[in-house]
């Protein structure tokens, strides 16, 4: 590597010499010299950071901030994305202290709850902050996580339809920035992946009904048996990759 950008900068030496104007050994005059870049606000500075997974060296910027809701709430995020759930939960709670109603820390609180396998307050979280945001896929998912994670399957089901009607990519999120967590962990994963192989059929998404079968019975979901028993499946049956995938074995866990 390092022979590799020696070469490179010989090669690119004579290309940048060339843009240096001749000033016949004279400073250059203050004009020419190109100002200063201004310095980027804290709090863009701080997100800078966090899309680097940066986490601490984000809080220590963004408490250069000017105080606010949102920023408390970002803090928050920093800190539960180094599993400091305490302290996540504290800057959660200071930002609803700001701003009662703020859905997206409500529903932060609730994912700490989750993290804490505390999914009754998780529940409570959710459900009260889609009182304050009823169009959010995100927390309507986390809802429907929670309910997955207390056995109760099918209101976690009507919760990921839910989700899946305000936005069609609802589970197919990978970013963990922003300012809303959305909670990814189950333990059931085969079964979780039932599920939303269910949602999409229901919803009329072939491909990724197809993709989540598959998942589900590569992780071990034994009861293939329901994706012909149950209605949302009924017009799948017939085609070539529905029928394959049934016949996937198992994985021995």
């Amino acid at each position: 590597m390092r022979l590799l950008l020696f070469t490179l900068s010989c090669c690119l030496a004579p290309f940048v010499l060339a843009q240096i104007p001749d000033t016949g050994g004279l400073r250059p005059a203050a004009s020419d010299v190109a100002p200063p870049r201004p310095l980027l606000p804290a709090e863009m500075r701080g997100d800078i950071f966090m899309a680097r997974k940066m986490f601490r060296e984000a809080v220590d910027v963004y408490r250069e901030a000017p105080d606010s809701h949102i920023l408390a709430n970002k803090i928050g995020i920093a800190y539960h994305q180094m599993m400091a759930l305490p302290e996540a939960r504290r800057q959660y709670e200071r930002a609803l202290k700001i701003k009662p109603d703020y859905s997206e820390a409500i529903n932060n609180l609730g994912t700490v709850y989750y993290a804490q396998q505390s999914y009754r307050k998780a529940i409570s979280q959710y459900r009260k902050a889609l009182k304050a945001n009823p169009s959010s896929a995100s927390i309507y998912s986390n809802l429907g996580t929670a309910y997955f994670a207390r056995k109760k399957y099918e209101q976690a089901f009507a919760a990921y339809q839910k989700a899946l009607s305000i936005d069609p990519e609802v589970f197919e999120h990978r970013s963990t920035q922003g300012v809303l967590l959305q909670e990814r962990s189950v333990a059931e994963r085969a079964k979780f992946h039932y599920y939303l192989a269910k949602t999409y059929a229901k919803s009329g998404d072939t491909e990724r009904t197809l993709i989540y079968m598959r998942k589900a019975l590569e992780e071990g979901f034994k009861e293939r048996g329901r994706f012909l028993d149950e209605p949302e499946f009924a017009n799948l049956q017939a085609h070539p990759e529905f029928q394959a995938i049934l016949k996937l074995e198992a994985r021995v866990l």
